[in-house]
């Protein structure tokens, strides 16, 4: 029986995985809103009604593939070793996804990653749509947070500041990744920024900025 429910379960996938590539493909050659559905699920010879069984929306085609990236900072606040905080917990993940040049990290080359993120910042329904997502990323780290005792004022409060972090650490990688720039050259900025970034979450801003009287 399970092996019936994996066979079951990595038709899916393939299935999904080629309406992605399909989807992928004609986005870039046509644009967006060039490209109907009918066409995509023609291209992947799939039924237009599989294609909707497998996706809502146009966008998630080429997004719901890194949909796990929504989730993964919540799971690893809800991991973290005994004494560890949210913050280090999240700032620990990015460390890791740095190392191993995960896409989530912004510091990955892979053309179909560099596609992708060249798509998003060509296409406003698509950037909406990931910003979507960053929104629930942000809202999964809240429940985390809530699950635990947090009030949940502070624990939004929490939660968009280590959420806001990554984003913008994420994105400064990927933006040097399509300037040119070799991952390898990035890393030890990206590292950096990243001790900086989340030391800054572990001290409080304090004293930074404060005007000379």
């Amino acid at each position: 029986m399970d092996e019936h429910v994996s066979l079951r379960e990595r038709k899916k996938d393939a299935t999904r995985q080629q309406l992605a590539r399909a989807a992928l493909d004609l986005f870039e050659a046509h644009g967006f809103d060039n490209v109907s559905c009918a066409e995509i699920a023609a291209t992947a010879e799939v039924s237009k009604k599989t294609l909707f069984n497998y996706f809502s929306l146009k966008a998630d085609l080429v997004l719901e593939a890194g949909k796990h990236r929504v989730y993964e900072p919540a799971a690893a606040v809800r991991g973290r070793a005994p004494g560890q905080t949210p913050h280090d917990a999240v700032r620990e993940y990015l460390l890791t996804a740095l190392a191993e040049r995960r896409s989530t990290s912004g510091l990955s080359d892979e053309p179909d990653v560099l596609r992708l993120t060249r798509l998003i910042h060509a296409t406003p329904t698509i950037a909406e749509r990931d910003r979507q997502y960053q929104d629930q990323s942000r809202q999964l780290l809240t429940e985390a947070l809530v699950e635990e005792g947090c009030p949940e004022l502070t624990a939004a409060l929490i939660s968009a500041q280590i959420h806001s972090v990554l984003h913008t650490l994420v994105t400064e990688n990927a933006r040097r990744v399509l300037a040119g720039e070799a991952p390898g050259d990035i890393y030890p900025d990206a590292v950096a920024g990243a001790e900086h970034a989340f030391g800054l979450l572990e001290s409080g801003l304090g004293d930074l900025m404060r005007r000379p009287e």
